[in-house]
């Protein structure tokens, strides 16, 4: 079957927003194709090799900010747990443990708007010293909102990623989100590549978003020349706004990846939290539909899968884990 948006991907002609819903409401023989293509698109780049990334959840909970589907907001009752960031030791210990399993990328995650000045960052840009000295991974930075003089200083301290979702479409954002603007996101973004930090940015899926709104926001990273996109999908968490939301099917989540392949074609993209709950028997099909990435081992509230059964799981897809 005949792929144009193949073919001009190839030809780095960008897709348009009415060729990128048609990949979302593609089914039967033409969404097999579509994948085709995208495994295509994703070899092209990557060849068969993957990377993998870990996080660890440093600071948890009480976070001010009230994103519908999260479950460190103090705005909803769940069982998250809480606790002020972790020890410099542990920070370092947990970039150990994730180089040590294959991980390239490792991420330290806090809770909350921004980090302030003071004892806790300093924690962290002492943390981010150590793991440059003491092993090969690269060490990423997850800590909410940045201005200029904080991306320079993670910068400094040898912080290689910045990670900062937009989560999801700007039109779609004020239902999400009420507590800061859409803007001051993006405004992260661009912070971080000024301070010459790649920038891994992304969102999640299953929020009540159109298909229009997840191109949109595929539209919007292509713009702002993100180097990464980790695309979760929505676990419900009890407590929170859409602890009874099912909006996506494994298939769904197969479109939504071969989507950002296409729309992004040499941009490393990984599948992040909520695969096993989403995908279920479908999760080996992400390299199909054009991932070059996954997270491995627990995400921030909930538990991941075992890495052994995951490394199977790359054995078996045919992809090989390009190491540290």
């Amino acid at each position: 079957m005949n792929n144009p948006f193949l073919t001009k991907a190839i030809n780095n002609q960008p897709l348009s927003e009415a060729e990128g819903l048609a990949i979302l409401r593609a089914r039967g023989a033409e969404l097999t194709a579509i994948l085709a293509g995208a495994h295509q698109l994703r070899e092209k780049t990557f060849g068969d090799r993957i990377e993998l990334c870990s996080i660890i959840n440093a600071k948890s909970g009480k976070c001010s900010e009230n994103c519908s589907f999260c479950a460190q907001s103090a705005h909803h009752d769940t069982n998250a747990p809480i606790y002020p960031l972790k020890s410099e030791d542990e920070l370092v210990a947990g970039a150990h443990a994730a180089a040590a399993a294959g991980s390239h990328c490792y991420g330290i995650v806090t809770s909350g708007t921004n980090i302030a000045a003071g004892r806790e960052r300093d924690t962290i840009l002492a943390a981010l010293r150590r793991i440059r000295r003491e092993t090969t991974i690269d060490p990423s930075a997850s800590l909410g909102l940045l201005d200029d003089r904080m991306a320079r200083g993670l910068a400094d301290a040898g912080c290689v990623t910045y990670h900062h979702n937009l989560e999801t479409a700007r039109s779609f954002f004020p239902q999400v989100c009420t507590t800061h603007d859409y803007e001051e996101d993006v405004e992260t973004v661009r912070a971080a590549k000024r301070a010459g930090m790649k920038v891994c940015c992304g969102g999640i899926f299953g929020l009540g978003e159109s298909l229009e709104q997840r191109v949109e926001l595929a539209l919007t990273l292509r713009e702002l020349d993100v180097d990464s996109v980790p695309l979760n999908f929505l676990n419900p968490v009890a407590g929170t706004p859409l602890e009874g939301a099912g909006y996506l099917t494994p298939l769904d989540c197969v479109r939504i990846i071969a989507l950002f392949r296409y729309l992004l074609p040499t941009k490393r993209i990984a599948v992040c939290g909520g695969r096993e709950h989403n995908l279920r028997e479908f999760q080996s099909w992400i390299f199909m539909a054009g991932a070059s990435g996954t997270m491995v081992g627990n995400y921030l509230t909930t538990t991941g899968r075992d890495v052994n059964t995951d490394l199977r799981m790359f054995a078996d897809a045919e992809v090989r884990v390009d190491v540290c």
